[in-house]
């Protein structure tokens, strides 16, 4: 149990650290992440069952998306070390653009070394719901997720499928 809420502490801190694009594929963009806060309730209807919801924020250090900024809101159940998305929200804004993603499917489980709890692994699917500005090629787009642990407050969260026409002016 102890182990789950570290992991769940880091993958939040992990988004709040800061965003980092890095030069890649041009259908794939990486973010570094600070983990906001984070929040667990057991569900009390079995035992290791909980609910955990995350506050992380993004922002992109350098290349095209340089000083924009991800804010999100994670909602997962978790049975032991496996979690699944129930709902998650994240808004994008860059320079004269902003953008609304919303995770259709998820999981995500518990990352270890040592027999110590170092983050939160999580992979899925988003689709922008709203895009506007210079972000407005986003607009109905759907990409897959990743994300690894950095540190105890940091992720990585890695975007593929990204359209190459999403980029601000």
């Amino acid at each position: 149990m102890k182990q789950l809420s570290l992991c769940m502490i880091l993958y939040v801190v992990c988004g709040l650290l800061g965003l980092n694009e890095i030069a890649l594929a041009d259908s794939t963009r990486r973010y570094g992440c600070i983990i906001d806060g984070t929040d667990r309730e057991p569900t009390g209807d079995r035992n290791g069952r909980t609910i955990v919801s995350l506050q992380y924020t993004c922002r992109v250090a350098d290349g095209l998306l340089k000083d924009a900024r991800i804010t999100g809101l994670s909602v997962s159940q978790w049975d032991s070390e496996k979690g699944r998305y129930l709902a998650s929200i994240d808004i994008y804004r860059a320079l004269h653009g902003i953008a609304v993603g919303q995770v259709l499917e998820g999981t995500d489980s518990s990352v270890t070394e040592d027999n110590r709890a170092v983050g939160i692994a999580a992979s899925g699917k988003m689709a922008f719901k709203f895009a506007s500005g210079s972000l407005a090629a986003l607009s109905g787009r759907t990409v897959k997720f990743t994300t690894k642990p950095v540190s105890s407050r940091q992720f990585e969260m890695e975007f593929t499928d990204w359209p190459e026409a999403a980029h601000p002016k």
